[in-house]
């Protein structure tokens, strides 16, 4: 190692995923030293099992005023789009007392904010990294949203003055004009939303490894290791250690670890209430029929992403233990329901994924120092939008690091808040 690169920035990033991936290569190209650490092949997790949304206008949290009357309806159906298991309650009570909290309107507005902040430049974002693979990997198609029902809801009507108020752009559809833009879409959606600055990957996947590629191509190191523990001098991690005497020093830890970056914080001493808020898909290699561009069924809360490999159902929410067992009958529902709105739709060949999306009571990831060690940084926590959050996650840590102005108001996902 030359004299030059023993004086550049140790940086171990753990977690490969997308947030971990787009952090490193904003490091290594940031000029420091990178060492980006995944127990599993990078982006075989939530990074792999996405629906594949990349939403710049994404800025409704999931906690809103009036949720507390949809609780009953959660528990009674099984394989409704969000369900609580029974045996999981006591565990996810306090959280879910949190998410009640975080519901208030003022707190709504704040939360909201912030989600569009961190949104907004995605894709711009996307493109810097990229380079020349971004035409490749993202479509700016936009994404259309689909409702059978004629009227909308509470929330609904909060949810438009939520993006009114931060500018989103949207296109009211009527039942002709959504079939105008997907003939194929079986009759009887009365009302649609068409949100034109968005768009989407054509593969999570492959995403996340061309980010690696691109990593490694700069000098990044990609090391397959699970971290078992943290060795500390004083105030600040000094080495990583895990299995079969593998260890690493460092100047700089950033924890992006996803569902386990929670259980991992505690033990460095911070407690961020981090969920596993398990989403489902349905993989379809042959499809027939292709939805023309990314579609989303509100009524029953799952989207459907035409992909380079075969046409992707995704969605809903289970809140359950980590290792709990998937249940392939709510994929089976998704595909019931994907056939429903696309009579020519082929299910044969199709595969289940079930993955842990790392969810916070407030919809807003954890960004930021640790409180008691003064080089370990935390990027986790995005739930279902980490696709369209990692971006402006990894600038933000960049700029932490380098002791920089941050470009947005990075408070909002500090780890003291909760």
């Amino acid at each position: 190692m030359s004299a030059s690169s023993m004086q550049r920035p140790r940086v171990a990033v753990i977690g490969a995923g997308i947030i971990g991936t787009c952090t490193a290569l904003v490091l290594q190209r940031r000029g420091c030293a990178v060492t980006l650490i995944d127990r599993d092949e990078p982006g075989m997790a939530c990074s792999f099992g996405n629906g594949g949304a990349i939403s710049p206008d994404f800025c409704v949290p999931s906690a809103l005023p009036g949720m507390i009357k949809r609780v009953p309806r959660w528990f009674a159906d099984p394989l409704g789009p969000l369900v609580i298991r029974w045996g999981h309650v006591p565990a996810a009570l306090p959280w879910l007392l949190r998410w009640l909290s975080a519901s208030r309107m003022s707190r709504v507005d704040a939360h909201s904010a912030a989600l569009r902040a961190l949104h907004a430049p995605c894709l711009s974002r996307y493109a810097s990294l990229l380079g020349t693979h971004y035409d490749g990997l993202i479509e700016n198609t936009g994404q259309l949203y689909v409702w059978k029902s004629p009227h909308a809801s509470p929330t609904e009507m909060l949810a438009r003055a939520l993006r009114e108020r931060h500018g989103v752009e949207t296109q009211a559809l009527d039942e002709a004009l959504i079939r105008e833009i997907d003939p194929e879409l079986a009759p009887g959606y009365t009302r649609g939303l068409f949100f034109p600055d968005n768009g989407h990957t054509v593969n999570p996947l492959r995403l996340t490894q061309t980010l690696v590629r691109l990593f490694q191509e700069t000098g990044g190191a990609l090391v397959a290791a699970q971290v078992r523990e943290f060795e500390r001098q004083g105030a600040a991690v000094r080495a990583l250690v895990g299995d079969a005497g593998w260890r690493l020093e460092v100047d700089t830890v950033v924890l992006a670890a996803g569902i386990q970056s929670g259980a991992l914080a505690r033990s460095l001493g911070d407690f961020v209430p981090l969920q596993a808020e398990r989403g489902y898909h349905v993989m379809l290699p042959d499809p027939r029929v292709r939805p023309a561009v990314k579609i989303a069924n509100r009524d029953l809360m799952f989207g459907m992403t035409p992909m380079e490999h075969g046409v992707r159902i995704a969605g809903t929410a289970e809140y359950a233990g980590i290792d709990a067992p998937m249940n392939p009958r709510r994929a089976e529902v998704l595909l019931e329901a994907a056939k429903r709105m696309y009579p020519r739709l082929n299910g044969e060949g199709a595969s289940f994924w079930m993955g842990c999306r790392p969810s916070t009571p407030d919809s807003l990831p954890v960004v930021g120092r640790a409180t008691r060690l003064s080089n370990l940084y935390y990027a986790f926590g995005h739930g279902g939008t980490g696709l369209t959050g990692a971006p402006m996650t990894a600038e933000l840590i960049g700029q932490m690091l380098a002791g920089e102005a941050c470009g947005i108001d990075a408070s909002p996902y500090r780890v003291d808040r909760f």
